[in-house]
């Protein structure tokens, strides 16, 4: 094949911008791929003749093939650096990779915790300090209570009202008002917002009030609702560390974290018909558009389950 553009782009890449044998090879695939996909021709050379239309040919025939977000914006990251190369040494006058839409890469859908999950997550809170206690590695059969009360409170906590590990950690004997079900929390920028007690939470905070007791932790409004075995605020970074062994005791995957209780509060409640602008004041976002990442999550849910039900999507 005589390309003499594309051997002197190669020559290049090479001297000039120093790139490995693996960049090379790979702008050299993505070349090759347009010469085929597009012209239908592996030994097509005349660059100038490509215009913008053969470029956004080459972008529909990506997606039809199949290929991800991820690698369409390589092929065209390359067919982009080899024409401002041609251009650069007068071996093309425009650059027909210039004004695409931009393609941008689908952000992992977060991870969701089904309500048996949830389930298992709290027995695995008992069964582990309830195995601390019997072993003998908890300092006291009083402390492991009263790790495990808070903790599962903690739990219900975050996944009745949506919160952040953070707000939840914030939050004090004072914000909490029992009578209504609601709970005060202090979100990002210090913005307020009420979030919902649910019956399983206010068992949960009543078990574990007591406990709480039992550390001499001040009983001022301003004090924390959470508190360490010493009566101080209990820290986000200590909670986690917990999380870990009670994932492990529940036999969950191990890469769940405290804000996926709050990613499966908002897709349940989507999935059971809440409305997205509820769900949204309920998060404390500011903008919608952050929380219809949930849709997403719903959606996929629902084709899966589809997949696996319907007779006719087999």
């Amino acid at each position: 094949m005589n390309d003499a553009p594309f051997s002197q782009f190669r020559h290049y890449l090479e001297t000039e911008r120093n790139a490995s044998l693996h960049t090379i090879e790979a702008y050299a695939r993505d070349i090759a791929e347009f010469r085929i996909l597009v012209r239908g021709d592996e030994t097509f050379s005349d660059w100038t003749a490509v215009d913008h239309d053969q470029a956004r040919s080459f972008v529909i025939k990506l997606f039809d093939r199949g290929d991800s977000k991820r690698s369409i914006q390589r092929k065209l990251s390359a067919m982009r650096s080899f024409y401002r190369f041609l251009i650069r040494h007068n071996l093309a006058k425009d650059n027909p990779f210039t004004g695409l839409a931009p393609i941008k890469s689908d952000k992992p859908l977060p991870l969701v915790m089904s309500v048996n999950d949830i389930d298992r997550l709290i027995g695995g809170v008992k069964s582990y300090w309830e195995q601390a206690a019997s072993a003998g590695f908890a300092k006291s059969e009083e402390s492991a209570g009263f790790a495990m009360a808070r903790d599962i409170a903690m739990i219900e906590l975050i996944y009745s009202g949506g919160l952040r590990i953070g707000e939840a950690v914030g939050i004090d004997l004072g914000d909490l008002d029992i009578a209504n079900s609601v709970i005060r929390v202090r979100g990002k920028g210090k913005k307020e917002r009420l979030a919902a007690l649910g019956t399983q939470a206010l068992s949960a905070l009543r078990s574990y009030y007591p406990q709480r007791r039992t550390t001499g932790a001040d009983r001022q409004l301003s004090s924390p609702l959470f508190v360490n075995r010493f009566g101080t605020r209990l820290t986000a970074r200590s909670f986690q560390r917990n999380l870990k062994n009670y994932l492990a005791s529940a036999g969950l995957p191990p890469d769940f974290t405290p804000h996926n209780l709050r990613h499966s509060f908002a897709t349940h409640l989507l999935d059971a018909g809440a409305d997205l602008r509820s769900v949204q004041e309920m998060l404390g976002h500011e903008n919608l558009s952050t929380t219809q990442i949930y849709t997403h999550v719903s959606a996929e849910r629902m084709r899966k389950v589809y997949k696996e039900s319907h007779p006719r999507a087999k």
